[in-house]
This record gives structure tokens, C-alpha cells and sequence, in this order.
């Protein structure tokens, strides 16, 4: 019988690409993806480990598998990710029904492992080549599609462990880029979403002279895609000249996912976040002056070290005065080997509970205004598939990422259609086809 695997993804969109990579190594040596863990010869949990609540998952979720060992012996299980690289070998004497540990890096050893029946090892070592190196790929759906441009992040941003489970930056090279777009564009893939920690640093480590403007002017070429995304970008490296390509690009969506942080100058240079609140404030003046209907969305953290209550208004101050049209907003957590470890003034975690109600309230408040403003309006929406939320309804994006829900036909996947705006909700539009 053909062997199964399945995998279990957290974190960020660049997880959910490697998880992609892992199943495509998976699906070339013959196995089949699993409904779900119980059918699974080989379960992978692909890991991520930026805040406490997410290593907390990964524990809960692994712990979960005991009885699932216990009752097939047979079962195989990997971890990945962050985490993986972290804890490495430690997670056998915790788990010992842990089978495979490997990094973000070492991806591609999954498939001699499986491929010597499994011995029980640990790969974590950092791969300085492993951002030219291309994989196999099992891509979930057909309409959209992830593509890392690069690997790693070079900011050292205090709470952050990503240049420690990741490495420094390391940019693809700009015509591989290139060809594995032209080739989604070939299979029909209509969207695309560039991936990096920081994508406006792009192409500062290549011998050949090419920053994020220009990989975007070559992308735009390609005949096909229709719309392209990018995150994450950092503020500080978000240049006039990235405006400007925006603004030119037809194919570039008008939405920005742009992380503020804090909003407080005294908060953010604790981060080491490397700009101000007024230099932020005034790119997104610059992005708005440039392309009006642009989506800003951001990141917020509440109660980090030393954040006193001034500190904190100055970021419910910010929420009115930017309006986003939405955030992702967490209480700050203790990471290991980050900075913001050993500064002082740890706030209690009701403090920072409290703040981040306080900031999700008024968010909701804003969001849904901004939603219920596009009521009655003619919007584009890639459709991606039948909706998560109601199996009789469809669901796509408009430019701006707004999700919206509507009635139609399973012909229209994959096809640009134009949507009336006859409902806001808080997190989704509803519509009809005209």
C-alpha cells in the first residue's frame, strides 16, 4: 500500500511555503498527502516558535501524538521549523517518541531520512547554500502561490528570534525568481505572494546589482500573473522608490502590510526597530498621497519591557490617526536569546492582557467602519474557492485583500470577477456578481 504523510503548519506564510516543500519531497518519493494524522504513516510538525503561545501549540499538539505512537509503533514523527532548530536533540530526551528534528534549512534532508527507513537523527545545522537550492513543491490550490525571494533577516529586532532560527539574510538569485514565476504563470497560477522577513532589504548580499524596485519591475513583465503581493516589509528600509513601483505596476496589489510595533519612539528604540514613529507616519503619508485606496495593514505589540502607560497611549493614539485597515496584534513574549530578555521593567501579563483588549476593540471599531464604507461599490475579486464559512458560497480577494463571500459557479475559480458590495461584516464582505 502507497505510505501517507501529513503535516502540521503554525506560524508564518514562510512556514506554510516550507510546509509546501516538505510535502512536494514527500509526494516525488511516492507518498500520498493524508485526510488527516490518524491515516498518516509519517506525521511532520513544522514549527514556529515567535511567541510563547505558538511553542505552547507545538507542545500540546506533540504531546497529542503519545497515544497515536503508542498505539502504532510504526508511525514516524518529525519536527520542523523554528522550534526544531532551537531545541535540536533536546526534544528526544522530552519526546522520546520523537523520531526526526530538522531546521528551516535542512528541508531537503527529509527525503533521505524517510528514504533509509527513518533512523532516529537530528539535522539543524545552517545551510549557506540553501537559498539557491530548488525543491520539490506541493502547492495548496491553484490560483495563488507563495515565492521566497530570500532567507533570513539581518535587524537583530529585540524580541525577535528569527536571525537565530533562520540565519542572516540571504537573496535568491533574481533570474531563479524569475523562472519560477514564469512557470507558475505557465501551470495558471494567477496570484502571487513574494516572501521574505524583510523584502524591502532584497538583493543587498548579490553580486549583481538588483534591490526589490527592480525585482518587481522584471516580475511585472511576466505574462499571466495578474496580481502580485509581498511581505513582510520593514519600515525603515520601505523606500520612495518601492512607493513609486507600486504606484506603477498594474499587477502590484494596493495593500501594504507594514509592522508599526509600537508607536511610542522610547518603545521602539528599545526594539531596535531602527525609525520613528514620525518617519513611520510619514511613509504612509507618502504611500497614501501615491496610491489613495491603498489597504495598510500592521503589527502591534503590547507590553514590552519598559512600556509604560504613555508609552501604550501613544499606540492607541496611532491606531485613529492611521486607521489600518487591520492589525495583528499579540501581548510581547519572552523568546530565548533575544535582547529584550534582559531589559528591565517587565510589565505583569494582566497589564499586558488589558492593553491588547484595549487594542483589539478599538481595532474591530476601525476595521468595520473601513468595511462598511465599501458597501454599495464595484470591486474586482480574484476568486479563490468554494468559502471556508459556507460551503454554498465562493470567496476571493479584492486587490486590497479584503476577503469577500459570494454566489456563483465553481467556472468562476480562478478567474477575475467583478463583485457589487452589499454587506460589511467584521473580518469579510458579502456580494453579488454583476
Amino acid at each position: 500500500m502507497t505510505k501517507k504523510f501529513h503535516i502540521w503548519t503554525s506560524g508564518c506564510q514562510m512556514n506554510v511555503h516550507d510546509s509546501e516543500k516538505i510535502a512536494g519531497i514527500f509526494s516525488e518519493i511516492g507518498y500520498n498527502e493524508a485526510g488527516n494524522s490518524n491515516d498518516a504513516d509519517v506525521i511532520v510538525l513544522n514549527t514556529c516558535s515567535i511567541r510563547e503561545k505558538a511553542e505552547h501549540k507545538f507542545y500540546s499538539e506533540l504531546g497529542r501524538l503519545k497515544k497515536a505512537k503508542k498505539h502504532n509503533p510504526k508511525l514516524k514523527i518529525a519536527v520542523a521549523g523554528c522550534i526544531a532548530k532551537q531545541k535540536g536533540e533536546k526534544l528526544f530526551k522530552r519526546f522520546p517518541y520523537v523520531d526526526f528534528v530538522f531546521g528551516p534549512d535542512n528541508i531537503e534532508s527529509v527525503q533521505g531520512w524517510i528514504s533509509d527507513n527513518g533512523p532516529r537523527t537530528s539535522v539543524i545545522g545552517e545551510d549557506p547554500d540553501y537559498h539557491t537550492k530548488l525543491l520539490p513543491v506541493k502547492r495548496a490550490g491553484q490560483v495563488r502561490a507563495w515565492v521566497s525571494i530570500m532567507y533570513g533577516c539581518d535587524n537583530f529586532c529585540a524580541y525577535c528570534v528569527v536571525p537565530y532560527t533562520r540565519g542572516r539574510e540571504k537573496s535568491r538569485a533574481g533570474h531563479e525568481i524569475y523562472k519560477e514565476v514564469q512557470s507558475l504563470a505557465e501551470q495558471g497560477f494567477k496570484e502571487i505572494t513574494l516572501l521574505g522577513q524583510n523584502v524591502n532589504s532584497y538583493g543587498k548580499n548579490l553580486s549583481k546589482s538588483i534591490d526589490f524596485p527592480d525585482l518587481l519591475y522584471k516580475l511585472h513583465e511576466i505574462n499571466g500573473i495578474q496580481r502580485i503581493r509581498f511581505v513582510t516589509s520593514h519600515p525603515r528600509d520601505f523606500s520612495e522608490k518601492l512607493i513609486k513601483s507600486i504606484k506603477d505596476l498594474p499587477t502590484i496589489c494596493e495593500h501594504i502590510h507594514l509592522p508599526v510595533q509600537s508607536a511610542s519612539d522610547n518603545i521602539l528604540n528599545l526594539m531596535n526597530r531602527g525609525y520613528t514613529y514620525k518617519e513611520y507616519k510619514k511613509k504612509i503619508d507618502m504611500l497614501r498621497d501615491a496610491v489613495p485606496d491603498i489597504a495598510v495593514t500592521t503589527d502591534i505589540i503590547t507590553g514590552f519591557p519598559g512600556e509604560t502607560d504613555a508609552d501604550f497611549q501613544c499606540t492607541i493614539n496611532a491606531l485613529t490617526d492611521i486607521g489600518f485597515d487591520g492589525i495583528y496584534a499579540f501581548k510581547y513574549s519572552k523568546r530565548p536569546d533575544t535582547k529584550a530578555l534582559d531589559l528591565p521593567d517587565h510589565v505583569d501579563d494582566k497589564v499586558k492582557s488589558d492593553r491588547l483588549a484595549v487594542i483589539l476593540k478599538l481595532q474591530e471599531s476601525i476595521t468595520y467602519r473601513k468595511n462598511r464604507a465599501l458597501e454599495g461599490k464595484k470591486m474586482e475579486i480574484l476568486v479563490e474557492g468554494v468559502s471556508e464559512t459556507a460551503s454554498d458560497k465562493l470567496t476571493g480577494r479584492t486587490r486590497t485583500n479584503k476577503i469577500v463571500n459570494f454566489y456563483g459557479d465553481v467556472s468562476d475559480v480562478g478567474k477575475p470577477v467583478n463583485i457589487k458590495i452589499l454587506e460589511a461584516k467584521q473580518h469579510s464582505l458579502f456580494g453579488e456578481k454583476i
